[in-house]
């Protein structure tokens, strides 16, 4: 009994192995830029972090008055702070009720002096953000009204 060639089916040993190295390397492609998209995943979470963080700031200095309240002492801390010119200068060192996980944001926040508009005395309220390079600006104007 004489096996003829043309029955045998199946794949050469060049074969599995020129089949191995195409496979093995379309994966290591692929591996990477899932790696490059998975590392940049955070950026999204971070910058919306940022803008919640410098919204809540905005939001809480233009709560506050246009000037000072001659009567009242000049504020110390964030609890004492009676005007939007009080907050000119911080950083993140003056909020020391953030949760920590919030610790690696750089926060600055600006108060330029009042500019008048249509008879309106402005002040600028700019709230700085920034993380791992990337910065957050937002910008308000409180009114003297």
């Amino acid at each position: 009994m004489c096996m003829n060639r043309a029955f045998q089916r199946g794949f050469t040993l060049i074969e599995m192995i020129i089949f191995i190295v195409v496979v093995g390397a379309g994966l290591a492609g692929i591996l990477t830029v899932v790696n490059m998209v998975v590392k940049s995943s955070a950026d999204p979470m971070i910058r919306k972090q940022a803008l919640a963080l410098a919204d809540g700031i905005v939001e809480e200095i233009l709560l506050k008055a246009y000037v000072h309240d001659t009567g009242a002492p000049i504020g110390t801390d964030r609890a004492s702070y009676d005007s939007v010119d009080d907050y000119n200068g911080l950083t993140q060192t003056s909020f020391t009720d953030w949760p920590p996980e919030l610790s690696a944001y750089v926060v600055t926040i600006a108060v330029t002096a009042p500019l008048i508009l249509s008879g309106v005395s402005l002040k600028k309220v700019t709230v700085s953000v920034s993380r791992s390079g990337e910065t957050v600006s937002m910008s308000a104007y409180r009114a003297d009204h």
